[in-house]
């Protein structure tokens, strides 16, 4: 059961998750488009994310970096982080200057 009554917002919970970064590229988790779902319930914060590509080693990782930093910043637990792969991330989904950064052409 959540610890606090205090209702995040999911603009709010995607601020606070920016902290979280892909230690492969260095780049805000939130920033690279693999949040997919950040949710206050009833029951605590459910988060569900994705990673840049099947077989990748870090899921283990980034789910521990999501919950512990939303606990801590929010003092909300559980903090649920589930993996999804629907829909596919894509380096569309980065935002521009990620993009730029990378090579890719802004259309």
């Amino acid at each position: 059961m959540a610890e606090k009554t205090e209702k995040f917002s999911e603009a709010a919970l995607l601020e606070m998750l920016k902290a979280v970064k892909d230690p492969e590229l260095g780049y805000s988790i939130v920033d690279l488009g693999l949040v997919y779902r950040a949710e206050q319930t009833e029951d605590g914060i459910e988060v569900d994310f994705t990673l840049t590509y099947i077989g990748c080693p870090l899921e283990a990782q980034l789910r521990r970096d999501i919950e512990r930093t939303l606990q801590k910043k929010t003092g909300i637990r559980p903090v649920r982080a589930r993996l999804v792969w629907n829909p596919p991330w894509t380096i569309d989904r980065a935002s521009d200057e990620i993009r730029l950064n990378m090579g890719y052409a802004i259309w």
